[in-house]
């Protein structure tokens, strides 16, 4: 008769026990702070650490539900961060500080890259950026405000050598004599494709200044949910240093995502992304290397505001500290 009823009381104990954690994973669950992040462009391997949060289940144990939405050539993003369309947004340190400039509540809270993506692809016979001054160089529109005037001071080079970049490698193919913009991760992919020799120059080679991949939010978000922001920022550079750890197998279920929010992304394409990745340290290396993935710092900013001042791209008098929070990112240091 004892054990029975100990084996009865034993049941209720257990029955309990799953009700009260089938609770608890249901308040859980309700308490998962739904959260937006906009990114730069359409879904690439350059967003991969983001996707692998999500794939993996980093957000979720942070209690965040986190989707993300493809920016690309006719989204405003940060007319979309403004309105509260996107609580979080991959942006530019250029972007985020002309904001400022104009009044905007936009303010950086980490980054994805330590070093600025884009260079100049040339031919084998332009070794390095000082050899530029007899090539007509293909830019796009949005150059002539960024890293254009910063390079154009540094080699003494003239608008009249640029000529419009429409994003169709044949020019660059067929004449000797054009040097082009470009992406570490894409430009020279494609002209490995074609069978075409081609030399990528970085800018952050040379010094420009600028991060990449810039994690940015608004002063309203960081007021009324700094804990989110907390959680956001670090489960997000966990996924970076998953993803950066990882191999294609260990990647795979984020690499589908992409895959599945862009059909011109690829196996091969977003291997040799991750592969350049990890060869040039633009997630690991520089600060990140000792302060943790993701870290930004005023004196880095600093940097970029007075190469935009010189370049008259941004007032003197902007307050540009305005344009820079690092306090959730000290924090997270996630080391690699």
């Amino acid at each position: 008769m004892q054990r029975a009823l100990l084996k009865f009381s034993a049941k209720r104990l257990m029955a309990a026990s799953a009700a009260a954690l089938a609770l608890c994973t249901t308040a859980n669950a309700l308490a998962a702070e739904r959260v937006t992040l906009l990114t730069s462009w359409f879904a690439e391997a350059e967003f991969g650490g983001f996707y692998q949060a999500v794939a993996k289940g980093i957000y979720k144990k942070y209690g965040l539900d986190v989707t993300i939405k493809s920016g690309g050539p006719q989204v405003n993003g940060m007319q979309l961060l403004v309105s509260g369309s996107a609580d979080y947004l991959i942006g530019y340190d250029l972007q985020t500080l002309k904001g400022v400039e104009q009044g905007l509540p936009v303010v950086a809270i980490g980054t994805t890259f330590q070093r600025d993506l884009e260079g100049l692809m040339s031919h084998d016979d332009v070794k390095s950026l000082d050899q530029l001054k007899d090539k007509t160089i293909l830019l796009g529109t949005s150059s002539h405000s960024t890293w254009w005037p910063w390079l154009k001071a540094k080699y003494g080079l003239s608008d009249a050598q640029t000529r419009p970049y429409t994003f169709n490698l044949q020019p660059f193919f067929a004449a000797p004599n054009i040097v082009q913009q470009g992406f570490v991760s894409s430009e020279p992919y494609q002209a490995m494709k074609a069978g075409k020799k081609a030399v990528f120059h970085l800018f952050s080679d040379y010094g420009y200044p600028t991060y990449a991949g810039l994690i940015v939010t608004t002063r309203n978000t960081i007021e009324t949910r700094p804990d989110v922001t907390r959680r956001f920022l670090k489960a997000s550079m966990e996924g970076w240093k998953s993803y950066m750890e990882s191999d294609a197998a260990g990647n795979a279920a984020a690499d589908a995502m992409i895959k599945h929010d862009s059909s011109s992304e690829t196996d091969e394409q977003i291997a040799y992304t991750v592969a350049k990745f990890k060869e040039l340290k633009v997630v690991t290396g520089g600060d990140a290397a000792t302060r943790g993935i993701g870290v930004i710092t005023e004196d880095r900013f600093r940097k970029t505001r007075d190469f935009m001042v010189s370049a008259k791209l941004l007032s003197p008098d902007t307050d540009w500290k305005k344009a820079i929070d690092t306090r959730f990112i000290d924090e997270a240091k996630v080391l690699p």
